[in-house]
């Protein structure tokens, strides 16, 4: 299915100081080009590598940036924007290029996942917008894609949009979940906008409304005769494997078949192992156990090794639980055409376009160098041109490729990053030797003198 925009929220979904800053740009008639790049500055502890997700969201943003009248009204009635400022924000666009890595792409830290090369204006105020869209799905993603390294042939569905942060963030999440390897999702939103399978059984709520578990089992196989998974923990888990058992040569008789039991409760373990054998033994040996409640990656590890079928997971994928921060920013590398640099301390940056090389050995990543952009460096450059004068260059990929990219960078990780725990080696980027060239440039023509430092 191929990928459907819509309008997001709106330009002041935002940052007071973008405005501000923005409103001095105009008035200092600050418009030459600026370049930003979107990286984070250090992995999580918890994560050996990140995977890049959020791209066709942060495009759509560019591509449909713009004022509305009543945005525009409400900003005029502020202290600070003089009416000629507001007019010229009813015409303010995105026009410049972007460079980005493809969605689905293994990256690290300092490494940047986006480059916007544009007016200063229009490039800072994307700032905020752009932050939140790439942080938070290359977050979720990051995490989900865990969960199929734990369980690499288990079903996987996202249960988390009740636990989300907001209605975006859980519809946001179903989106990074799935491209990051999950099988489908409980959203029904994310269904019909990215045509992402859609799975659901039935709550406690509903068994509960029955005089009886059977009543309630027979009920909903024949309202859903394709798509039969009961919740059999309401009362009695055992006892609800063998309710099933008793109903499924009466349901058979009627064309319907039982596909599947949920287990929410409980010893998941055990009561799989019990389940198991009772449908086995009452000739139920193709009904398959699926398994939710409170799950995180570790868990599912443990559990992939019981005779469990899928998993449901809710809010420690939606939510990113064990790790729900990516320390990522925005920064201005070059500005009417000189290189700039953040020196702050503990926050340094390095100067310029920069581009990633990548080499592979064996068909495992072996080395990943921060270059410039103009430096010609062994390797595969992973940023790629994505936007040019604010328009796309190219339909966004559809959601299987993204999929098949993340298969393909997974299985070039070398082993000891797959791993669920911190690798005792972690992968370090290399800055080249033209970057930390140009820093020291940087710093000596800001200071006067040569600095010292980490180059």
């Amino acid at each position: 299915m191929a990928p459907t925009h819509h309008p997001g929220p709106g330009a002041l979904l935002t940052d007071l100081y973008q405005l501000t800053m923005l409103k001095t740009y105009w008035e200092q008639g600050m418009h030459e080009t600026a370049v930003f790049e979107f990286f984070v500055r250090r992995l999580p502890a918890n994560r050996n590598f990140l995977l890049a997700a959020g791209l066709a969201h942060a495009l759509d943003y560019l591509e449909s940036l713009r004022f509305e009248s009543h945005e525009l009204e409400w900003l005029g009635s502020q202290p600070g924007f003089p009416p000629a400022f507001v007019d010229w924000l009813a015409d303010l666009r995105f026009t410049g290029d972007v460079a980005a890595m493809p969605e689905g792409a293994i990256f690290f830290a300092e490494e940047p996942l986006l480059r916007v090369i544009a007016p200063l204006p229009e490039a800072q105020l994307v700032e905020t917008r752009l932050i939140s869209l790439l942080n938070f799905s290359s977050l979720i993603a990051s995490k989900a894609v865990r969960f199929r390294l734990a369980a690499p042939k288990a079903r996987l569905v996202d249960f988390g949009l009740r636990r989300a942060h907001g209605a975006e963030a859980g519809l946001l999440a179903a989106r990074a979940a799935y491209l990051a390897g999950f099988d489908g999702t409980a959203t029904v939103l994310a269904g019909q906008r990215w045509g992402i399978p859609t799975f659901g059984t039935m709550a406690h709520s509903f068994i509960q409304a029955h005089e009886s578990e059977a009543d309630a089992f027979i009920r909903f196989a024949r309202a859903h005769p394709r798509n039969v998974v009961l919740l059999i923990d309401t009362y009695d888990t055992e006892a609800g494997a063998s309710k099933v058992v008793e109903i499924a040569p009466g349901l058979r008789a009627e064309g319907i078949e039982i596909g599947g039991v949920r287990l929410d409760s409980g010893d998941i373990a055990a009561h799989a192992h019990r389940v198991r054998r009772i449908l086995d033994e009452g000739g139920c040996p193709d009904v398959r156990i699926f398994a939710s409640s409170s799950l995180d990656e570790h868990g599912v590890a443990q559990l992939a090794r019981a005779p469990i079928d899928g998993f449901g997971v809710g809010a420690a994928v939606t939510v990113s639980a064990d790790e729900p921060i990516l320390d990522s920013v925005y920064k201005l590398q070059e500005y009417a055409g000189r290189p700039r640099r953040k020196r702050s301390e503990g926050k340094a940056t390095w100067p310029g376009r920069k581009q990633v090389f990548r080499t592979c050995t064996n068909g495992r990543i072996a080395r990943d160098v921060l270059g410039l952009e103009s430096e010609d460096l062994p390797g595969e450059p992973l940023l790629v041109a994505t936007m040019r004068a604010g328009a796309r260059i190219r339909p966004d990929p559809e959601l299987p490729e993204i999929r098949d990219r993340v298969r393909r960078s997974l299985s070039a990780l070398p082993d000891g990053l797959r791993a669920l725990e911190r690798a005792l080696t972690p992968f370090r980027v290399e800055p080249s030797p033209g970057v930390r060239s140009l820093a020291r440039t940087v710093d000596r023509e800001s200071s006067g003198d040569e600095t010292t430092g980490c180059y």
